[in-house]
This record gives C-alpha cells, sequence and structure tokens, in this order.
C-alpha cells in the first residue's frame, strides 16, 4: 500500500466557504424578516381596507335609517323614501362587492365572511323595510326587524373572531 501524504486543509478555501455560508445564513435571516415583515403589512392593509369598508357601511346605515325615521314621523312622503331605499340598497350592493376585493391573511378569512354575511342579511333586511312602506304590512317590517337584529349578531361574530385572529396572529 502506497501512502498518501495529506495535505493541510487551504485557508484560503476554508475562508471562503465560511464567507459563503454566511452569506447565505444573512440572506435567508434578511428573508425570514421581510417575509414576516410583508405579512404584517398585509395583515395591517387588509384591517385598515375592511375598517373603511366598515366605517361606509356605518354611515351608509346610519343616514338611511335616519331618513327612514323622518318617513315614519311622516316628514318624507313615501315616493321619496322608495326612492331612497332604492339609492341605498345600490349603495349596500356596492359596499358588499368590496369584501370580495379584499385579501386577509389567513386567519382573518372567517371574520370577513362574517362581516360579508352580516352586509347581505343587512341588505335582506333593508329589502323588507322597502316592502313594508310600499304595502304597509307590519309583519314584513317585524320580519325586516328581525333580521337586522340578526345582521348585528353576525358583525359582533365578526369582530369577535377578528380581535381574536389579530391577538393570535400578534403573538
Amino acid at each position: 500500500m502506497k501512502k498518501t501524504k495529506v495535505r493541510p486543509p487551504d485557508p484560503k478555501k476554508r475562508l471562503r466557504i465560511a464567507i459563503i455560508v454566511g452569506i447565505v445564513i444573512v440572506v435567508g435571516v434578511i428573508g425570514f424578516s421581510y417575509n414576516l415583515d410583508q405579512a404584517k403589512l398585509s395583515g395591517q392593509r387588509f384591517g385598515d381596507d375592511l375598517s373603511l369598508i366598515q366605517s361606509d357601511l356605518s354611515n351608509e346605515t346610519s343616514n338611511y335609517y335616519e331618513k327612514v325615521s323622518m318617513y315614519e314621523k311622516g316628514q318624507i312622503p313615501r315616493d321619496q323614501i322608495l326612492n331612497i331605499t332604492d339609492q341605498h340598497l345600490a349603495s349596500m350592493r356596492n359596499l358588499l362587492t368590496k369584501y370580495d376585493s379584499l385579501n386577509p391573511p389567513q386567519p382573518f378569512i372567517a371574520s370577513l365572511r362574517l362581516f360579508r354575511l352580516s352586509t347581505e342579511t343587512q341588505i335582506d333586511s333593508d329589502k323588507l323595510l322597502k316592502e313594508w312602506i310600499q304595502t304597509g304590512d307590519n309583519s314584513t317590517k317585524a320580519k325586516s326587524d328581525q333580521l337586522l337584529q340578526e345582521s348585528f349578531q353576525y358583525e359582533m361574530n365578526a369582530l369577535h373572531s377578528y380581535n381574536n385572529a389579530k391577538a393570535s396572529n400578534s403573538k
């Protein structure tokens, strides 16, 4: 058997390997940090967009119910409140489509569905309110009130779900 001489490791080669490994680690840490920041920004952007929709929805709803109250007091004629109701329903359907443009992070999907369901239920309630205005049938108004209560409950569940997702996401 022939003995082969073992050469001592080349210090320049070791240094290059160490530098390459160091660069890979630094790039990995930067990439991981960047992804976390992007996830936070995505969550923040989603929260801001959802908040804007909810604010618009709240303003639209309160303005509409103020007009309905004026109608009930005899301050607005039926044909005018029916026109206002048609405009309100169109605005509500427009707000409903805004939910579809949101891109929620995974933990917020359930809350988004509940917010959307709340708005859909409110639209159904407002359609029945319009029918009550047209017919004067108090049972239709009672159904509208019941759906409005369901809409409110969906919204409360959505807020609870959103806050839970936000709390678990920030850990």
